[in-house]
């Protein structure tokens, strides 16, 4: 830029470039408010999913204790091993200005116990029941923060893309057009001096 001729063709397509900047800018500002307004959302959703999460995993936990206190840890992991692997969910997603968020989508159904009753006893009932609960909470969660984190990384490059605009590209161009208009000006105010010279001469 610090050899462009200081044209008038130079001077348009510099304020051409200039409001294309600006205008990418305010989008790229716009962007940025919307994209931060959405992850404030799912922060407020993370903060209370994260205090159900820690009561009923701490209920969970006390009820496998007492099922591991009843029938002993090696009957416990034999139940637990008849527990199938959940596939009752469904990751889908949808754009937040470009950004492709998910959303685990589940349809919470009645606990079914995968083991024998001859094996159990109410406090493997109770520790199933409450990891059941911690599953369909864990769902929630991954989806907040996989969303948040996705969002965090947009955000940032947004917001790297709009200081190089604000704070590189639309000074650069007022200097350019700075310095273009005021060359052209001087040119201007020769060129009337000339012409008022060779006027008087005549």
């Amino acid at each position: 830029m610090e050899n462009t001729a200081p044209t008038k063709s130079n001077l348009m397509a510099a304020q051409s470039s200039l409001e294309f900047s600006q205008k990418g800018f305010e989008l790229l500002d716009k962007k940025r408010n919307v994209l931060i307004r959405e992850m404030m959302g799912y922060m407020d959703r993370v903060r209370g999913l994260q205090e159900k999460i820690d009561s009923t995993f701490q209920e969970a936990y006390e009820a496998l204790r007492r099922a591991n206190i009843s029938l002993g840890i090696n009957s416990i992991e034999d139940v637990a091993l008849a527990v199938p692997e959940s596939r009752d969910y469904e990751v889908i997603y949808r754009s937040v200005m470009g950004v492709e968020v998910p959303e685990v989508k589940y349809t919470k159904k009645p606990v079914t116990p995968a083991y024998g009753l001859y094996s159990s006893n109410s406090a493997v009932d109770e520790a199933f029941i409450k990891f059941n609960d911690v599953k369909y909470l864990i769902y929630e969660l991954a989806e907040v923060e996989n969303a948040v984190y996705r969002l965090a990384i947009e955000v940032k490059k947004t917001q790297k893309r709009a200081n190089a605009l604000q704070n590189i590209q639309i000074p650069k161009f007022k200097d350019l057009i700075k310095n273009i208009s005021n060359i052209l000006d001087e040119k201007d105010r020769e060129e009337f001096f000339r012409l008022k010279v060779v006027k008087k001469k005549k």
